[in-house]
């Protein structure tokens, strides 16, 4: 479950624009891609929040400067990936990285479905042996806590507490206003926030 990539889905949920800085997009990020990397899936639950988490441009600003401040080239990765990513220009994460293009196979490694996802994959390394170990020790390790520790197992699958509050953003454009009635934090206060995910 911890490594299932996303459902696909035909557009993103958030809609903020023309934002100065892309910084600006950080909390709108987080909730678009659950508070995890949209590469690898990492969770801001399982470390500090703080530095572990970047914003990244899959086309790079190097590459195209005019979409620096475009809302839909940014993904929400850890350092990890977007330090192997660098300046590469990669394809829509948000549309390849999902379960009807990739499955994690009890091993750790990812399995492709077609060619574009299957470059995306290797473009990042997903695949590398380090990465496959880590992903079978979080396995573990999720499954330890499911059967030993009820709290711990909540905390390591569950929602972080500080679900950014996106009706109180004021983006000086929102495309997509319907979203914020989906952002985790408007499904945590009707009461409706799945414990884990």
């Amino acid at each position: 479950m911890i490594f299932d990539y996303p459902e696909p889905q035909g557009k993103r949920r958030h809609g903020p624009a023309n934002y100065a800085a892309y910084e600006s997009y950080r909390p709108w990020l987080r909730d678009e891609f659950d508070f995890r990397c949209a590469y690898c899936l990492k969770r801001e639950t399982w470390g500090q929040v703080t530095s572990e988490f970047e914003l990244d441009h899959f086309e790079p600003q190097s590459l195209n400067p005019f979409l620096r401040l475009d809302y839909l080239n940014l993904v929400y990765a850890c350092r990890r990936c977007n330090a192997v990513k660098r300046d590469q220009a990669v394809a829509d994460p948000f549309r390849l990285l999902r379960a009807a293009f990739v499955a994690t196979l009890p091993d750790g490694s990812l399995l492709p479905q077609d060619g574009d996802t299957a470059r995306l994959i290797r473009q990042l390394d997903l695949n590398s042996p380090k990465l496959k170990s880590w992903r079978v020790m979080w396995l573990r390790i999720v499954a330890l806590a499911k059967d030993s520790d009820a709290g711990l197992y909540i905390r390591l699958v569950g929602f972080p507490e500080d679900l950014p509050n996106l009706s109180k953003m004021k983006p000086p454009l929102n495309t997509r206003k319907e979203g914020l009635e989906h952002c985790w934090f408007a499904r945590r206060r009707r009461g409706n926030l799945p414990a884990a995910y």
